[in-house]
C-alpha cells in the first residue's frame, strides 16, 4: 500500500483532478487530504464534491482533515468553529460564489440552503490529525511545547512560525500544509510542508510516503511532475 499526501488546494478543481488522475494510484492505496479545500480559488464546491466522489471508490482509502479554512467556513454557517467573522475576507466569498450565492449581505438561511447537506456533513466531520506512524498528518502543525494529546484545535489548524522554526519532542515527521513556500519544505525528520501556494499561481504537491516520492502539478497546467524525494532523507 501505498499513501499519498496532498497539500492545500483551495478551490482548484481542475489541478486537483489532473493530479489525482496522474497518480499511480493501485486498489488498497491511501489519499490523505491535508485540509484547506475551499476559498480563494474558482471552484470550492466542485472540490468538494470532487473528493466526496473519490470516497464512494472502495479501493483507495480517504484521510480528509480540516483546514483552518474549513473551520472559518462551519463558523460562518453558524456551525461550531472559529473566526467565521474572519471567513469573507479570507477568500471566502470566492466559494459563496461557486455555490450560485453572490450577495455578501445574503441571510443565513439562504446561504445554507445552497449548501448540500452532504457538503456540511463533510465538513463537520473531518478529523484534526491522523497518525500514521512515523508520520503525523495535521493541517497547519503542532505547538512543539504539548504532546499531542494537548494540543488545541487553534494549534492544529492555525499555528505557523512557532511550528515552522522550531524542532518538536514528538516522535513523528509531521506532514503539514497552511503556510505556503515555493516549494516542498524538508525539515527533516521534524517536519514537511506540503502547501505550495497553489492558489497563487505556484504548485500543487503531494508526497508519496512509502517511496518517497513528489508529484507535482503547476496551475493552469495538466502535466504531474515525478520527483524522487528519497535523496531528502539521506
Amino acid at each position: 500500500m501505498r499513501c499519498y499526501v496532498i497539500g492545500d488546494i483551495h478551490g482548484c478543481l481542475d489541478e486537483l483532478r489532473y493530479l489525482v488522475e496522474g497518480l499511480p494510484l493501485e486498489s488498497g492505496d491511501r489519499l490523505v487530504f491535508l485540509g484547506d479545500y475551499v476559498d480563494r480559488g474558482p471552484n470550492s464546491k466542485g472540490v468538494l464534491t470532487y473528493i466526496l466522489e473519490l470516497q464512494k471508490n472502495e479501493d483507495l482509502e480517504l484521510i480528509c482533515l480540516k483546514g483552518n479554512h474549513e473551520d472559518m467556513f462551519l463558523a460562518y454557517l453558524g456551525l461550531p468553529g472559529q473566526h467565521g467573522d474572519m471567513f469573507l475576507y479570507n477568500g471566502g466569498y470566492a466559494t459563496l460564489l461557486s455555490y450560485g450565492i453572490s450577495s455578501k449581505q445574503s441571510f443565513l438561511d439562504e446561504i445554507t440552503s445552497q449548501i448540500s447537506l452532504e457538503h456540511i456533513n463533510f465538513l463537520k466531520n473531518l478529523r484534526t490529525y491522523f497518525v500514521m506512524a512515523p508520520f503525523l498528518c495535521v493541517h497547519a502543525g503542532i505547538n512543539p511545547s504539548k504532546s499531542l494529546a494537548k494540543q488545541s484545535d487553534t494549534d492544529l489548524l492555525w499555528i505557523r512560525d512557532e511550528f515552522i522554526h522550531n524542532p518538536h519532542r514528538l516522535p513523528y515527521t509531521i506532514l503539514f500544509g497552511h503556510t505556503p513556500r515555493s516549494s516542498v519544505l524538508f525539515d527533516l525528520p521534524y517536519k514537511i510542508g506540503l502547501d505550495t501556494g497553489l492558489v497563487y499561481g505556484n504548485k500543487l504537491s503531494c508526497l508519496e510516503i512509502v517511496e518517497k516520492v513528489l508529484y507535482q502539478i503547476a496551475r493552469g497546467q495538466k502535466d504531474v511532475k515525478r520527483i524522487a524525494a528519497v535523496d531528502q532523507w539521506n
